[in-house]
């Protein structure tokens, strides 16, 4: 009987050593659920469109879009058929021989158990770049079955879409996920009001708040915006295991490098991509062939580069020669600034330790005003594509510059509350901009010719 005892004791004291981490994860897998995105409510848009089509969300690997596209369904459809084709190996080849939508909707009913209503079932086609003709198939659902709802996605989606010839124009809708925006981080910190006061532009009840909102705002640089590591920080307040996410986030995308890029460009993609932090670290932001190896060229590395960007890793901001309507029609292709997908990561990439983000200092330098780049390049190019401005004898330079309707808008970027604007004051008075933009860590002001819009709040721009 001693011995009995003494084992259940034993037995009790194990699973208590494992309780609190098998409830911290349990807590952690809750957390994620209800984690908003504000993509959901332009799917919601998209279900009671009347001319609704197969929609693909694109978007990087490990933003969300498993996750989005499974709680959209559940709060919005009676059942959802979830498909994934690079676990379900068997139906990769279903759309090879014919597009017969009744047989594909039979064989997805008979996989999962299901009986698909078109009225109130969610299909999802996963990894859908992993089917062959699996981008096609989406058409002949869009033209002979319409009353469907069919969401799609894939890994490096991006690129799939760049090699397909036969990818279905017209015949889809598209939507982009990206890591969680300032916005998102705000509202998932329970600070929603705050982020519905910025939206407003309601800068004087925001005013009180600067503080608190500058301290949620190093604390997004050091976390950045991908899902893992935003509900890992919110479950666990650990910014040790976050780093730990990161890490094994940009640990998958290297290896995702070698799995999907053709083989004759891998290394000149880790090239690239290994360079990025040098790159931006310097006082002359713009990318550096020379930089990458000795004697580097254009030519060489384009396609490297490329594929980083159509896999969502990169995002590329073009210089432009002057700032007329339409932008793009005067940008340089070959003059360009590359920024990570996501602050957070870059600062896991450079091991930044947190205390020197959260701490207002002078230890980084120019890597601050990097850092600072990355985080509004990030914001922005959400909703725009982003663009910059040299003067021609290099005596002015404008971080971004967007086109928002009729408007073109120039954006001095500040770290801190250095609130000097020469290039900017050069640029409006050579332009005659009728809008201009610093953003820093300076509370709102209005001035005649620009107004100063705190950093955490350039996502509303």
């Amino acid at each position: 009987m001693p011995n009995i005892t003494f084992f259940i004791r034993k037995k009790c004291d194990i699973l208590h050593l494992f309780e609190g981490k098998i409830l911290s994860l349990l807590r952690l897998s809750i957390n994620w659920i209800k984690m908003q995105r504000l993509i959901l409510k332009d799917l919601e848009k998209w279900k009671s469109s009347n001319n609704r089509k197969p929609l693909i969300i694109q978007g990087a690997r490990q933003v969300g879009k498993t996750w989005v596209m499974k709680e959209f369904g559940e709060a919005h459809f009676q059942q959802v058929v979830y498909i994934n084709f690079e676990s379900s190996v068997r139906l990769q080849s279903i759309f090879k021989d014919d597009f017969d939508i009744q047989r594909i909707l039979l064989v997805f009913e008979i996989e999962t158990g299901i009986s698909i209503s078109p009225a109130s079932t969610l299909i999802i086609l996963d990894e859908i770049q992993e089917a062959e003709k699996g981008l096609t198939a989406l058409k002949y659902f869009n033209e002979n079955a319409p009353e469907y709802y069919i969401l799609a996605a894939g890994s490096l989606l991006g690129v799939s879409l760049q090699k397909n010839k036969t990818f279905p124009v017209g015949k889809v809708d598209l939507l982009s996920l990206y890591p969680l925006s300032f916005e998102e981080f705000l509202i998932n910190v329970d600070e929603t009001n705050l982020a519905k006061a910025i939206n407003n532009k309601n800068w004087g009840v925001v005013a009180p708040f600067h503080e608190k909102l500058i301290h949620y705002l190093r604390l997004y640089y050091f976390i950045g915006g991908m899902p893992e590591a935003v509900s890992t920080y919110i479950e666990t307040k650990d910014i040790r295991h976050v780093r730990t996410i990161q890490g094994n986030i940009l640990i998958g995308y290297e290896n995702d490098l070698a799995k999907y890029a053709p083989i004759e460009i891998v290394p000149k993609i880790r090239l690239v991509w290994q360079s990025i932090i040098g790159q931006l670290a310097k006082e002359n932001k713009k990318f550096i062939y020379g930089h990458l190896k000795s004697g580097a060229r254009a030519k060489e590395f384009e396609s490297a580069i490329n594929w980083l960007i159509n896999a969502g890793l990169l995002i590329k901001c073009m210089k432009i020669s002057k700032p007329t309507i339409p932008l793009k029609a005067y940008a340089d292709y070959d003059v360009f600034k590359l920024y990570l997908l996501d602050v957070g990561l870059l600062n896991a990439m450079a091991d930044v330790d947190v205390q020197v983000l959260l701490n207002k200092n002078q230890i980084l330098v120019e890597y601050k005003g990097a850092m600072t780049e990355q985080f509004v390049c990030q914001q922005l190019s959400i909703h725009h594509d982003v663009f910059y401005w040299t003067a021609e004898n290099a005596t002015a330079e404008v971080d971004f510059i967007l086109q928002k309707a009729n408007d073109i808008i120039p954006i001095e970027v500040k770290a801190e509350e250095n609130l000097k604007s020469k290039s900017l004051k050069v640029f409006v008075e050579n332009y005659k901009t009728t809008k201009a933009v610093r953003t820093s860590m300076s509370l709102y002001r209005k001035e005649d010719w620009m107004e100063n819009i705190p950093l955490y709040g350039i996502f509303d721009l």
